[in-house]
């Protein structure tokens, strides 16, 4: 992360010396601090609910009791950590967030999944493998609900909203078979090998019966109620999906309730620990949304784009809908911008409408889930996360131009010449992070 921090820094600056933008960039700077303490201020509030929420499940027993359901699916893709760890559970609770789009929900939980994976971590400081192949499926933006996406396509008057459902689909599962498999494949590469064992794991209460591998019945059903939700949701949009968040914070209480727990006081316990990791995860978000701040507004993102865009355009993948795909990693808040724009430009049931709406749909913002979460566990040393989750962001946008041309139709409107580079002194920063 060391080199990627400093790499940004640099390449703005350059660019700020051929653009002649160097007070731009220098205020990018102080936007991006501040947009970050922003935005942690933002996630507050959600984070505190939702630790002292996991906090209840825990003490009764919840997070054991999903990792017993996924064990058979988990003890494969995570053989480092003990089949009934709570991280375990803790994982399942955040990737189930993530596909049913609750965003509130899901970083709550993520955060509480990298603090149980930090507990078997022999070398703090450092992340696991476990550590960076859940950051891969995170950063790969598994959705099995776009209900943000679809919800802008059917404010801007698009004739079917959710028919970026199937290519959102293709492309976010592409883009995580590509994130675990480089993850996988990386991890054993000597230049990414982790260091020798520094610290002793925190002991834990395990289950005599949890090496053994566990029936796939449970795992079936719990993934026929999540396809369920997605079901009812499709078809009764918000009506359904309204419900979800307050049918899941009860059920959380309900859990802790029936097994006994003092829900209020442990509720309370797990909230101030909420509360720790908001601060601890401010340096990490202040320093990448700087550097990506500057970036943009030095002007090298739009020459990026501008010189490969003659490239990408015959693939399907026009220049309009090029800096989506560079952005993407990098900003959250810029990538929603660029689509928002492109599709009250070119309207959301074109082409490229729908191809920047799978695209925003599909995946996430690798260098923010990176900063937050190994933030808010000190770990400094993360070896090959960053090439695991531009992997899986690459395999995104390459899944989205397959989907949309499969799926719905070719690229008969798009204009008949790339959109050509821009003359590096007529590059223009763009708009704040």
């Amino acid at each position: 992360m060391n080199y990627v921090f400093y790499a940004i820094v640099l390449l703005a600056v350059v660019f700020a010396g051929f653009t002649g933008t160097p007070a731009e960039v220098g205020n990018a700077a102080l936007d991006g601090a501040k947009a970050a303490v922003n935005l942690v201020i933002g996630l507050a509030g959600p984070i505190v609910l939702f630790m002292g929420l996991m906090q209840v499940v825990q003490e009764a027993g919840g997070l054991k009791w999903m990792a017993r359901v996924i064990r058979p699916l988990m003890v494969r893709l995570f053989p480092d950590v003990p089949p009934d760890h709570p991280a375990m559970g803790a994982m399942i609770m955040n990737i189930a967030a993530n596909a049913l789009g609750l965003g509130n929900a899901a970083t709550p939980f993520g955060l509480k999944a990298m603090k149980e994976l930090d507990r078997l971590n022999t070398s703090r400081g450092t992340a696991t493998n476990a550590m960076i192949l859940f950051l891969a499926i995170n950063t790969s933006g598994l959705a099995l609900l776009p209900t943000g996406m679809i919800a802008i396509r059917r404010e801007l008057g698009a004739m079917d909203p959710a028919a970026i459902f199937p290519t959102t689909l293709f492309a976010t599962a592409m883009s995580t078979v590509a994130g675990v498999a480089a993850a996988k494949l990386l991890q054993r590469l000597p230049a990414f090998a982790p260091p020798e064992p520094e610290n002793e794991i925190d002991p834990y209460e395990a289950d005599p019966d949890a090496a053994e591998g566990g029936s796939w019945l449970p795992l079936a059903g719990l993934t026929a109620f999540l396809l369920g939700v997605v079901a009812l949701v499709y078809v009764y949009e918000e009506a359904a999906s309204a419900w979800i968040l307050p049918v899941l914070i009860l059920s959380m209480l309900t859990v802790g309730m029936v097994q006994k727990v003092k829900v209020y006081e442990v509720f309370i316990q797990g909230a101030k620990e909420g509360l720790q990791m908001v601060v601890l995860i401010i340096p990490y978000l202040v320093a990448i949304l700087a550097a990506v701040g500057m970036f943009r507004a030095s002007g090298g993102m739009d020459w990026v784009t501008g010189g490969i865009s003659a490239l990408t355009a015959p693939l399907g993948l026009p220049g309009e809908a090029l800096p989506l795909a560079l952005l993407r990693p990098l900003s959250g808040s810029g990538a929603f911008g660029i689509t928002a724009e492109l599709l009250k430009t070119h309207g959301p049931d074109s082409y490229i409408g729908n191809l920047v709406s799978t695209m925003q749909g599909s995946t996430e913002t690798t260098f923010y889930v990176l900063a937050v979460y190994f933030g808010s566990v000190n770990a400094n040393r993360i070896r090959h996360a960053v090439f695991a989750g531009l992997t899986a962001d690459f395999f995104g946008v390459v899944g989205s131009v397959l989907a949309v041309q499969l799926l719905l139709g070719g690229t008969d409107d798009l204009p008949s010449q790339p959109v050509p580079p821009p003359p590096i002194e007529e590059a223009l920063p763009a708009d704040d992070e």
